[in-house]
């Protein structure tokens, strides 16, 4: 019965033939879509923001697909979004549109297949002053078996051809985010990952279109686009014999197969979009107000200035050196301590990564007065207490472990393949028990210690062996899926419970920095390389789409834990700066010289938070062009007050920079120069001068190449920050 009554549904809506116009309007944006039932819903614009008369008198489209939801089986040739097997074995479908909806600033576009009970909602949310677009897709069926989806694209869209440059992201383990240039050519594109638990390592799943050539930072047409989902993606650019690119955005469907049983939505992660006419910079603003203001946790809060103990001490934790680093920082005017790795185990004492990984009991021998001991310190130094937990692992070491086999990820009738020291092993998060407990771990800490401020929560291992113990044989192939449902469950669960907890993303480093694992976390740990020219390469390369305040960069030690490069501490503040800050190091072991500068550029920070964490970016000059310095700046929503910052790259006699013309900035205003970290004996020629904002964006100031210190404390380390006032 209700198959038929599905049909007649269809019989009348085709009876009734219509088009329609769908528009979908931001301050500086507009995308259109043709739409007409018995048809695919059909790109038309997306740009600029078109008046109403532009809007009447489009030009159509020639020489590309513009369909915006291709199905795979009726012209198999061209790229799909979405490919399914049905029921009785059809490997073909097609959509067509039936309704369009309107709801506020949700627009949905209904597609159904003529023979098949099989419909798709395209959906398109406008955000109307971050010039952004949420796309995402619907999936369900009334067959009378599941349906076998191959392809679930969250977007298709085509890109007109001409001289289009793609940026993205690519990387490793303390190499995150390295900015990647290039033309796109005829043939395939694909960017995709496959770890299964951390998605932003290797690749990100964020790219930028520059249609104008070669991106310009704060000039020329750019498009980008963001997939907001945790686990496993493709993105994909095809150019072939049209006159267009296509693009396609989604979970990657790599041994992902998806049994959708009738009735069953199968919702795919949104797309993030935006257009801007002031180049990459410019897209890169618009992300940032989106993700502060509707992604990310606490997104308009300031973030607290914190020392994190894991490069100080690793797992050498104990009461007394906690208590010393927490009155370290209190008096270096941070804000907070963070207590890593190295605090748990009872059976299986946390002394180095092999064991105990789920056993989240305070090893008492550590810590004789427990949390409470350590909560007690951190209110004496007058800063809040945080902690690392590693929710989703456990250790083939563990009571976890001995308690729960049944819980780890692994491929049936086979071995578990193990990680990190050689035991660690990946929860399977598709399993509902195991959410229970991963919610557990917070609650237990957050019930016996409310007081705790911060988490870092970490994820330290890829899924190396396919395989549910939870899901049927069946069914295996939504493991990768499943995954990452469960732990977004467990994040919703903590979330609700517990709002006002500051929760870092923090996995093998930068491995979980993406808008599909933030709405539950306040920021993420950019990578576990600290060293500070490394970080302008990776930070500048982050900021393409997340903001400073999202950024955790830490000022540590020297020479560099990971790339053992020495760099003066003046240097490794100003690279700091630009973030949200924070330290990474051993106090004690810092000179009564470097605690002093220290203290001062905290009190700095503090002073340029706001603007840093809250300001409109501008990137001048990038490290990746090889000029032999890094600039950019922030400025606040008001352009009254703005923070420049210029960092070498490089030292070698005889050498010549370029002069940064600044961005951003009120021509009409006048802005006073104040320079901050100052270490030099003499002040700069501009300090205090005031200048006008035309002359600083179109001229700029002349940087002097070195700091000029003492004698006894030159570097060849040269950077600058300076604070702009509007007088």
């Amino acid at each position: 019965m209700k198959k038929f009554l599905f049909f007649a549904f269809l019989m009348v809506s085709a009876s009734t033939v219509w088009a329609k116009q769908v528009v979908i309007q931001t301050r500086n944006t507009t995308m259109v879509l043709d739409v007409e039932t018995g048809r695919q819903p059909q790109y038309v614009y997306y740009g600029a923001k078109l008046t109403d008369y532009d809007l009447q008198h489009l030009q159509g489209v020639r020489g590309g697909r513009m369909d915006a939801y291709p199905a795979y089986g009726m012209n198999c040739p061209a790229e799909a979004a979405v490919a399914m097997t049905h029921a009785d074995g059809n490997l073909s479908t097609e959509l067509y549109a039936t309704d369009v909806t309107t709801q506020g600033q949700l627009k949905q576009i209904t597609l159904s297949d003529p023979k098949y009970p099989v419909s798709v909602v395209l959906c398109y949310k406008a955000y109307f002053d971050e010039d952004m677009i949420e796309t995402w897709t619907e999936i369900k069926h009334g067959e009378a078996k599941p349906v076998t989806l191959t392809q679930f694209a969250s977007i298709s869209l085509p890109i007109r051809r001409g001289n289009v440059w793609l940026s993205h992201l690519h990387g490793s383990w303390g190499n995150e985010a390295q900015l990647v240039e290039e033309p796109i050519l005829s043939g395939q594109k694909v960017i995709k990952n496959k770890d299964g638990v951390r998605n932003a390592h290797t690749d990100h799943a964020e790219v930028m279109f520059s249609l104008n050539g070669k991106g310009q930072e704060n000039c020329g047409d750019v498009i980008g686009a963001a997939l907001c989902y945790s686990g496993n993606y493709q993105l994909k650019i095809e150019t072939d014999d049209t006159e267009y690119h296509y693009f396609f955005a989604g979970i990657n469907p790599d041994n992902s197969a998806y049994q959708l049983k009738k009735g069953e939505t199968f919702i795919t992660p949104k797309v993030a979009l935006s257009f801007s006419q002031q180049g990459l910079s410019g897209v890169s603003r618009n992300f940032h107000k989106w993700g502060r203001n509707y992604m990310l946790a606490h997104g308009n809060k300031e973030r607290k200035i914190l020392l994190n103990s894991w490069e100080g001490v690793y797992f050498d934790i104990n009461q007394q050196g906690m208590d010393q680093m927490m009155g370290d920082i209190a008096s270096m005017g941070g804000e907070l301590f963070v207590m890593d790795d190295g605090w748990f185990g009872v059976k299986y004492p946390r002394k180095t990564d092999n064991c105990a990984l789920g056993d989240w009991k305070v090893d008492t021998h550590k810590l004789p007065e427990g949390i409470e001991g350590l909560l007690r310190d951190a209110k004496k130094h007058g800063i809040k207490f945080g902690i690392w937990i590693e929710p989703e692992m456990t250790n083939s070491v563990s009571e976890l472990y001995d308690a729960h086999p049944d819980w780890i990820v692994k491929a049936p009738k086979r071995d578990a393949v193990q990680g990190r020291g050689g035991t660690q092993l990946v929860l399977d998060m598709s399993n509902p028990k195991v959410q229970d407990f991963v919610v557990s771990i917070v609650d237990n800490l957050m019930s016996k210690y409310p007081e705790i401020d911060y988490i870092k929560w970490d994820a330290n291992m890829a899924i190396m062996n396919h395989g549910s113990q939870y899901l049927t044989m069946n069914n295996q192939s939504h493991l990768y899926i499943e995954y990452h449902r469960g732990f977004e469950k467990a994040c919703q669960r903590i979330r609700a419970k517990y709002p006002d907890l500051t929760i870092q993303a923090c996995a093998s480093g930068g491995g979980r920095a993406n808008w599909g694992v933030l709405p539950y976390f306040d920021e993420f740990w950019t990578s576990d390389n600290t060293d500070a020219l490394q970080r302008i390469y990776m930070q500048w390369g982050t900021s393409y789409f997340f903001p400073a305040i999202a950024m955790a960069c830490h000022i540590s030690a020297t020479p560099n834990h990971t790339v053992f490069r020495t760099t003066a501490m003046k240097y490794r503040i100003d690279v700091a700066m630009s973030g949200r800050l924070g330290m990474e190091i051993q106090p004690k072991n810092m000179t009564a010289d470097e605690k002093e500068l220290c203290r001062k550029a905290i009190a700095e920070y503090k002073q340029i938070r706001p603007i840093v964490q809250f300001g409109d970016l501008y990137r001048l000059v990038s490290p990746y062009d090889k000029q032999g310095l890094a600039s950019l700046m922030y400025v606040n929503e008001q352009k009254s007050k703005s923070v420049f910052f210029w960092w070498k790259t490089e030292s070698f006699q005889n050498e010549h920079l370029p002069r940064v013309k600044m961005a951003g900035l009120d021509a009409n205003k006048n802005y006073k120069v104040h320079e901050l970290n100052r270490i030099d004996q003499r002040p700069m020629d501009v300090e205090g001068q005031v200048f006008s904002g035309a002359y600083l964006m179109n001229h700029g100031l002349e940087m002097p190449y070195r700091n000029e210190p003492e004698w006894s404390k030159k570097t060849d380390w040269s950077s600058r920050v300076l604070l702009l006032e509007a007088q």
